[in-house]
């Protein structure tokens, strides 16, 4: 039996529990890993509290918490071609990261590049992936001025990296503790807040071109007055009030061809993963409350393997 942590029915914190599970198979198109790491996500505990993506089939209680993980391959399954047994890899999960073993679809997989942590590798599926699609999405020309609100979490602080290395300028949206992050990554810093479309408005005189909200709510209705073209409006945050206002939700790509670009983003230094915190597998609920608190620097990893 192998160590994973999940939710037991759909609740709070206390629906959470370290249990036993055998090694899951891996079917056609599939990778059983050795999980070394795990990255903690915001939708990890929306998923316990009941929440289903599009087109995801309905819990099958008890659920792994995680939507990402790296390690290193155990066995193939039927029809897997370009992966072997021994390879380090990272990707989207079909059985949870927070586990000692975990399934990986061929088709959101990819190797670890030299030079990259198995820690590092585990947070880029989600954040780093969406940051990538996100700043695609818009294609915004180098000298234009890019909005990134929710800028000091991992998605954000992708976000500007990216946003930078392509020549924009970019004001990112953050709370007063995480100032000094967004600032370090090259962005100008505008705290929430009473006249935030003003502030906004006087850090970027030349105006706006393009949005990339990962707060949603509130913030993004006021924030969407900033740019004019409502087609460079996008969200991770927001998706049903962002249809409202004229722009759209962040279209994620979801392959291997977006992991391996990502990851050698990661590898040059581009979007190298800012991780604030680890904790090991049996103080996996620890780490969840970290971003569920909505206060975490960064990004939150799960140590699962030495």
């Amino acid at each position: 039996m192998a160590k994973a942590y999940a939710f037991t029915r759909h609740g709070g914190p206390e629906v959470e529990a370290l249990i036993d599970r055998e090694p899951p198979e891996p079917g056609p198109g599939q990778l059983l890993i050795k999980v070394r790491a795990a990255g903690v996500n915001p939708v990890d505990h929306k998923l316990r509290g009941g929440y289903r993506r599009p087109g995801q089939a309905p819990a099958e209680l008890p659920e792994v918490l995680g939507s990402e993980a790296s390690g290193v391959v155990e066995r193939t399954g039927p029809g897997v071609e370009g992966f072997a047994v021994g390879d380090a890899v990272f990707g989207s999960t079909l059985t949870g990261g927070y586990a000692e073993y975990t399934l990986l679809p061929v088709t959101v997989a990819a190797r670890v590049p030299e030079g990259l942590s198995f820690v590092e590798a585990a947070t880029l599926p989600v954040a780093a992936a969406t940051a990538y699609d996100g700043v695609r999405q818009l294609a915004l020309p180098a000298g234009s001025t890019l909005l990134v609100t929710g800028a000091g979490g991992g998605v954000g602080g992708n976000a500007v990296r990216l946003a930078r290395h392509l020549g924009l300028r970019v004001v990112g949206t953050a709370s007063e503790a995480k100032k000094d992050v967004v600032e370090s990554l090259g962005a100008v810093h505008v705290a929430p807040g009473p006249d935030l479309v003003e502030r906004i408005r006087a850090a970027a005189p030349d105006g706006v071109d393009g949005v990339f909200d990962l707060v949603g709510g509130d913030h993004l209705r006021a924030v969407a007055d900033v740019v004019a073209d409502r087609t460079k409006l996008i969200t991770a945050g927001g998706k049903q009030i962002v249809t409202e206002l004229g722009g759209s939700a962040v279209a994620r790509a979801r392959d291997a061809a977006t992991l391996d670009a990502v990851a050698e983003l990661a590898a040059s230094g581009v979007l190298r993963p800012h991780i604030t915190a680890t904790y090991p597998l049996d103080r996996a609920g620890e780490a969840l409350r970290a971003v569920e608190s909505g206060h975490a620097l960064g990004k939150v990893v799960i140590e699962v393997g030495p």
